[in-house]
C-alpha cells in the first residue's frame, strides 16, 4: 500500500493549496496595477509595454494555469463532500489538471 502522501488525490490537494497561495500572492500586484489606471496613467502605459515581453507572456500562462487548477481543485473538493466516494475520482482529478493545462495552453497560444 502506498503512503498517504504518494496518493494522487493528496497530490491534487497540494496542487490546489499551492495554486491558492500563489493566486493570493498575485492579487496585491494585480490591484496595484489596476490602481495605476486611476492615479498614474503614464506609469500604467509603461507597465503595459513591459507586459509585451515573452517572459511575461509565459508568466501569464502560469497564472491562467494556476487559476484553472484552483477552479478544478475546488470542484473536486465539492464533489468529494457532496457525492459518494468512487474509485474513478483519481482519474477525474488527473483529468482536471489536464483540462486546466489545455485551457491555459490555449490562452498562451492566443497571446503569442
Amino acid at each position: 500500500m502506498r503512503p498517504p502522501r504518494a496518493h494522487p488525490l493528496w497530490l491534487a490537494f497540494v496542487l490546489h493549496r499551492v495554486s491558492g497561495v500563489l493566486l493570493a500572492l498575485f492579487l496585491p500586484l494585480h490591484f496595484w496595477v489596476l490602481s495605476l489606471a486611476l492615479t498614474q496613467p503614464e506609469q500604467l502605459n509603461q507597465f503595459l509595454s513591459f507586459t509585451e515581453q515573452p517572459v511575461v507572456k509565459a508568466a501569464e500562462f502560469g497564472l491562467v494555469f494556476l487559476l484553472a487548477v484552483h477552479v478544478f481543485g475546488g470542484l473536486r473538493l465539492m464533489a468529494m463532500e457532496w457525492l459518494p466516494w468512487s474509485a474513478p475520482q483519481k482519474t477525474l482529478a488527473a483529468a482536471a489538471v489536464g483540462v486546466a493545462f489545455l485551457i491555459s495552453g490555449s490562452f498562451f497560444l492566443q497571446v503569442i
